[in-house]
């Protein structure tokens, strides 16, 4: 029996999620995700967040994120202001929002909004610097993991290894170019030293305050930007003693604005657009 299952696509600057509230998905949610995600027999998207009512009195809702290929995301930086955006159509008065991922509660202050549009600064927590908490292998990698030699099909590249309550790998290039960063991306993500995989950054130094990024994302492949990524990516430059603690990060579909206070949490500023509403038509067992 065909079932009528009512979504709403978001794009957080370019990289496009479907939202849908849990009551209406069907208990199989890996291989659903695959289905309605798919670009040609789906709705089509870069993943799927489900919406649920919160555990703790207080908070907004709780989420999940499914990626293109079934896998679960713990946490996306893209991903929750499409959330947020998908709340605030529905309580416009709120200017904070509460929402609960795999990762912890994360705030988000809605900014200018109107027309299908918000701007949200999101409290994404303190970065994860330990090898074991990220998780990478050996567990024991002296943190935090600067500079450490990876073997790719390059030879060793220098990588800085970190986690948004997700696992990032940055590669510092000087140009995107001379660079396969595509293949690189697919290798890296798949590395045995990241037992949950891996999302892998390409970072281009523009100046102290702003950096360029390209990304491959874990179980989506190349996005044109990744909110964690910007975040991973923001935190290997400061790290690394490439930049200042607030920067611009330049992605394919626009400007994203990490900021990373000593001793504080890290915080993510973009934007989050509606691009339509609709039923998908899922047949079970097909």
């Amino acid at each position: 029996m065909t079932k009528q299952i009512p979504f709403v696509k978001y794009h957080g600057m370019g990289n496009d999620w479907l939202v849908a509230f849990s009551q209406n998905l069907p208990s199989a949610l890996p291989a659903f995700s695959r289905k309605i995600l798919d670009r040609h027999t789906g709705a089509g998207a870069d993943g799927l967040i489900v919406v649920m009512k919160p555990e703790l009195r207080g908070h907004d809702a709780r989420i999940r994120f499914f990626n293109a290929d079934g896998s679960e995301a713990e946490m996306s930086g893209n991903g929750i202001r499409c959330a947020g955006a998908f709340l605030a159509e529905r309580k416009p008065q709120k200017i904070s929002l509460e929402i609960e991922t795999v990762s912890g509660v994360k705030t988000l202050e809605k900014g200018k909004s109107g027309a299908g549009k918000w701007m949200f600064r999101v409290r994404m927590g303190a970065p994860i610097l330990e090898a074991a908490q990220i998780p990478f292998m050996p567990a024991e990698t002296e943190s935090p993991i600067l500079r450490f030699p990876l073997k790719t099909h390059r030879g060793d590249l220098p990588v800085t290894v970190t986690s948004m309550g997700n696992p990032h790998c940055s590669v510092f290039v000087a140009d995107f170019e001379s660079v396969d960063w595509l293949r690189l991306g697919r290798e890296i993500e798949l590395c045995e030293h990241f037992p949950n995989r891996t999302n892998v950054e390409f970072v281009r130094l523009v100046s102290q305050n702003e950096i360029e990024v390209r990304f491959w994302e874990r179980g989506v492949g190349h996005t044109m930007s990744s909110g964690t990524g910007s975040c991973g990516a923001t935190v290997s430059s400061i790290l690394n003693g490439l930049t200042n603690r607030r920067v611009r990060v330049r992605t394919e579909a626009g400007i994203l604005e990490v900021a990373w206070p000593e001793g504080g949490e890290v915080t993510l500023t973009g934007p989050a657009a509606r691009v339509m509403s609709g039923k998908y038509l899922y047949t079970p067992g097909k």
